[in-house]
């Protein structure tokens, strides 16, 4: 299984977007507290997070409870100090679930969680001045490179909704 973690997300609309990418691949989400916003109905609807009824996630007050339950996971770390692509990854080869690490939006996963796994840090390409993509971007860049290679499993892959003949009708 394949899932997304967020340390200490910041932005609603961000954690948003993310949560509607893992409802849609089947992915389960792991939110670490603190939270920059509530997870309440009120204001889940208004970030736009329609999705969140449909989603496999859990909150975690704090990096080290999360560890303890999954410590037995292969983690990827998305940071801009990452040295390695997402597709030069083979996670083809992984024999245990995937963990796909975001940082929060304003300084990303601490130094002393990333200095521990430096063979495990992406980071996309991009220009030399831009810092970095919006952490949403970012999820649904790594988290469809890993799809990509593992031949998108248990997705489907033609319209449900109107059919996948809708083009040709």
């Amino acid at each position: 299984m394949i899932h997304v973690v967020l340390y200490e997300p910041e932005i609603p609309q961000n954690t948003g977007n993310i949560m509607r990418t893992c409802m849609a691949a089947n992915l389960k989400l792991h939110l670490i507290e603190p939270l920059g916003f509530y997870l309440d109905e009120k204001h889940v609807r208004r970030a736009g997070m329609d999705y969140i009824k449909d989603l496999d996630y859990r909150v975690y007050p704090n990096w080290e409870e999360f560890l303890k339950l999954h410590q037995d996971g292969e983690f990827y770390y998305m940071t801009r100090y990452g040295k390695k692509a997402p597709s030069q990854f083979d996670f083809t080869q992984a024999k245990r679930d995937i963990y796909l690490v975001l940082g929060k939006e304003s300084t990303g996963i601490p130094k002393e969680i990333l200095s521990q796994h430096l063979d495990r840090c992406m980071r996309l390409p991009m220009v030399p001045n831009a810092r970095s993509l919006n952490l949403s971007n970012c999820a649904a860049i790594i988290v469809y490179e890993v799809l990509r290679q593992l031949d998108y499993p248990g997705l489907c892959t033609h319209e449900t909704l109107k059919g996948e003949d809708w083009l040709t009708q």
